[in-house]
């Protein structure tokens, strides 16, 4: 619609006399950004919890496996959705306007949107649960409540129904201390006693807090190729043939066409031959994948860093412009390290959780992106302020918004570094995390063992009167 859009502008050419979109205009474009958030917000957590739904795996081994396969499979059609996003609709965009770009996008959601109704007969859909904030505010304030009192001595009751608990966070666990005077045990309110379950919920969440952690500095180096790499794009020689230009945003496809293949190869080959070593049902553990993808994401910016300096320096001293495809060995090594962490982050936040906490911790894969992203910004700001004062250019590595003034190699090699660091914090991490679990297999116990401690609780004595315990 003409009447939402600002006045036709180069932005290039005559930046400062562009009129900005205000009033309606700036509202209806900052709602449809928005609700673009929120929607990718409803949609990525709880879609691959629900699809993870359909597995049974407390109960069957096969379908345990099946469960791994599904994790890959669905990172596949994220990927082909990528891919043709960053080919067909870049293209689209380009000859025929952003308008048409969205209105193909709002046409492919609505058929998602059928597609997924039309199997709504089939799922299985777990029942609504109850918002799990409650539950872990209530542990929290009955375990600073009851700080004072101490515990009893068989209070390792979940040892002996079977299911062995997290070994860290003991303080915890004095929010499943009853309270006896005299011959009767005081009935008292959820926020002073809680089962069990409860506090195994809030342990997890803490456990896991370091690895979701780690995963950040692995999301601000994805910023950053989706950001600069497509301005290195610009400034080499994009010519494929006398008559087609490839697009530098389209570069951003090429760790997509790497997945396309190497996904399918990864579930068929390596997962089974790995299993039969390793004895896993993924083949290598949710937490070694996550490992081996922030390691080869060191990798993508150590390339991403050697191949700037190649380019601004045949660029400055010698005036030439190399190929575009110089670019592509940082896509790939960076595909690659994705496979691994994205789809062994949602696995191991699936598989780790209690009953109740998938979708949430599903969710928190997806704020990692944003704080990679947010912290990317908060970079590029700090990198301009320092480097203003110790370098040549008074604007800092990255302040020219000219690559052939800018120091992008060495932000890139200041990455390589902050991402080996990264490695090194997470191995410290998943390791503190194993070590916090009294067994390998403690939270991958079915919901029946969660049954038979939900109502579990330590009884300890209190003489009536005694102002000690609060």
């Amino acid at each position: 619609m003409p009447q939402l859009k600002p006045p036709k502008c180069n932005m290039l050419m005559d930046g400062e006399k562009c009129l900005e979109a205000k009033g309606m205009k700036e509202v209806i474009f900052f709602v449809a950004l928005y609700l673009v958030a929120l929607g990718s917000g409803c949609v990525k957590p709880n879609m691959m919890a629900h699809g993870a739904d359909q597995f049974d795996i407390n109960n069957s081994p096969k379908e345990s496996k099946k469960l791994s396969r599904y994790f890959n499979a669905a990172y596949f059609a994220f990927s082909v959705g990528e891919l043709i996003a960053l080919t067909v609709l870049v293209w689209v965009q380009t000859h025929s306007g952003m308008d048409v770009g969205f209105g193909v996008s709002a046409a492919v959601m609505a058929m998602g949107l059928l597609s997924l109704i039309s199997g709504s007969f089939l799922y299985r859909n777990k029942p609504p649960q109850r918002s799990i904030f409650t539950p872990l505010a209530q542990v929290i304030v009955a375990a600073i409540k009851k700080r004072n009192h101490s515990f009893p001595s068989d209070h390792n009751v979940s040892k002996s129904d079977g299911v062995t608990g997290i070994q860290r966070f003991r303080f915890l666990d004095k929010a499943c201390i009853k309270i006896e005077e005299g011959t009767n045990t005081r009935k008292e309110s959820p926020w002073r006693l809680c089962s069990v379950s409860q506090v195994e919920q809030v342990k997890i969440l803490i456990s896991v807090i370091p690895i979701f952690a780690c995963t950040i500095i692995f999301n601000t180096i994805l910023a950053q190729l989706q950001t600069f790499s497509v301005q290195q794009g610009s400034s080499m020689n994009t010519k494929l043939t006398k008559n087609f230009n490839i697009p530098p945003a389209s570069l951003q496809a090429i760790p997509y066409i790497l997945l396309l293949f190497i996904v399918p190869l990864y579930d068929t080959f390596f997962v089974p031959f790995a299993r039969r070593i390793t004895g896993h049902d993924s083949g290598i553990t949710p937490i070694q994948r996550i490992g081996t993808g922030l390691f080869l994401c060191t990798f993508s910016m150590v390339a991403a860093a050697i191949m700037e300096n190649k380019r601004r320096n045949e660029a400055v001293q010698n005036g030439n412009l190399i190929s575009i495809f110089w670019i592509t060995p940082q896509f790939l090594i960076f595909g690659l390290s994705e496979m691994f962490t994205a789809v062994g982050l949602i696995e191991f936040f699936y598989k780790q959780s209690l009953k109740g906490m998938q979708s949430f911790l599903m969710a928190m894969t997806y704020c990692s992106y944003s704080f990679g992203f947010y912290l990317s910004s908060i970079l590029v700001s700090l990198v301009n302020k320092i480097t203003s004062h110790y370098s040549s250019n008074t604007k800092g590595w990255l302040g020219d918004n000219n690559l052939n003034k800018d120091r992008l190699d060495l932000f890139y090699w200041m990455l390589a570094i902050l991402s080996f660091i990264n490695f090194l914090n997470y191995i410290f991490c998943s390791r503190w995390y194993q070590r916090s679990l009294a067994t390998e297999g403690v939270l991958h116990h079915g919901d029946s063992n969660i049954q038979e401690l939900q109502n579990s609780n330590w009884t300890s004595s209190k003489v009536v009167g005694d102002d000690s315990i609060p």
